[in-house]
């Protein structure tokens, strides 16, 4: 045993936890001590899935003081995200956790509270951040190669049938979904939601009972409006699950379609300012990161800060902004009135 490995507790045992026990059991820094779930018979299934060697739990606290245990894994229900955050925090152990970070901001802001008190840290799983394309994108704005942005837009077009809860819900496509594409605004631009105007709907031929649409405009902190149009009952001309993006500024304008590499156009040098309409040059940005996709590539982010004793890229800090993107979008939509975030 080293001083630095990582006895984990995995809280929850649905469908995603299967990927962060995947990516602990590939790690020499860690092992599994504990399951924790409501429902023992869930856990039972993972730990003769994976063939684990640890305890069972219904509740948290005492898992950690059995196994001295001093990481949590929590891919439990938002719900359930606070009290598992902050008991995970008080008793000693940092935490990796579920989008979102909570299930409201008055729990995200006492998370925050605990984490400073406590020395411990939540770190949000954000995974689409985590993506050579993206990265090339974000390098390609931030390094002002179409200068300053003004307008960002994304279009997120997709039909989902899944059944169960996310048709139920009041606003599934904002609430459950919309997060990780306004997280990916932020990733982008290196900038903060100021304020936002949400017109929420349910088009014909939905199958949800909530409001599957949504039409959001937020003022950015670097001076930019950043456009959402999304849809979950979209039958055909799919965008990706990345959605399609537009990001205009002074000099051009870059574009990505969530899947292929981004690439620019911007104006071409010698070009005169009395031209009707300027010549433009097309600029591919080089995919130059090389870490891993998706939930491994936050993951390994996730593990890195600890091991450096540094906050990690979504530290609850940095994603309680994603966080009030979705919490102000829904806020608009029920007043019909632009809100501050």
């Amino acid at each position: 045993m080293t001083e630095q490995q990582h006895r984990i507790i995995v809280a929850g045992c649905g469908g995603m936890s299967h990927v962060w026990i995947q990516t602990a059991l590939k790690r020499k820094d860690a092992v599994i001590v504990a399951l924790v779930d409501v429902f023992p018979d869930n856990a039972r299934k993972i730990k003769d899935e994976y063939a684990l060697n640890c305890e069972i739990y219904t509740e948290l606290e005492p898992a950690i003081k059995d196994t001295n245990a001093n990481l949590v894994m929590d891919v439990t229900i938002p719900d359930s995200h606070f009290d598992i955050c902050t008991t995970a925090m008080r008793n000693g152990c940092n935490v990796l956790g579920e989008k979102p970070m909570a299930a409201n901001l008055e729990q995200a802001k006492e998370i925050i509270r605990v984490s400073e008190a406590t020395g411990r840290t939540l770190s949000v799983m954000q995974n689409r951040r985590y993506d050579a394309n993206i990265r090339a994108l974000r390098e390609m704005i931030q390094s002002g190669t179409i200068g300053k942005p003004g307008m960002v837009n994304a279009d997120f077009f997709l039909g989902p049938h899944f059944g169960g809860f996310r048709e139920l819900m009041d606003s599934p496509l904002i609430v459950d979904m919309a997060i990780h594409t306004f997280d990916q605004a932020r990733f982008m631009l290196g900038a903060d939601p100021v304020s936002v105007y949400c017109h929420e709907f349910n088009p014909a031929g939905s199958w949800y009972q909530g409001n599957a649409a949504a039409i959001c405009i937020y003022e950015m902190s670097d001076g930019s409006v950043f456009c959402y149009r999304g849809s979950w009952c979209a039958e055909g001309a799919s965008t990706s699950w990345e959605s399609n993006w537009r990001i205009t500024g002074e000099k051009g304008t870059a574009m990505w379609d969530g899947v292929g590499a981004p690439y620019a156009e911007v104006v071409a040098p010698k070009t005169y300012a009395g031209e009707f309409q300027r010549d433009l040059i097309r600029m591919e940005a080089p995919l130059t990161w090389t870490g891993q996709p998706g939930h491994a590539g936050c993951l390994d982010e996730m593990f890195q800060a600890l091991a450096q004793g540094r906050h990690a890229e979504t530290d609850c800090r940095d994603n309680i902004h994603s966080l009030k993107m979705v919490m102000g979008a829904i806020q608009s939509a029920r007043s019909g009135q632009k809100v501050i975030l």
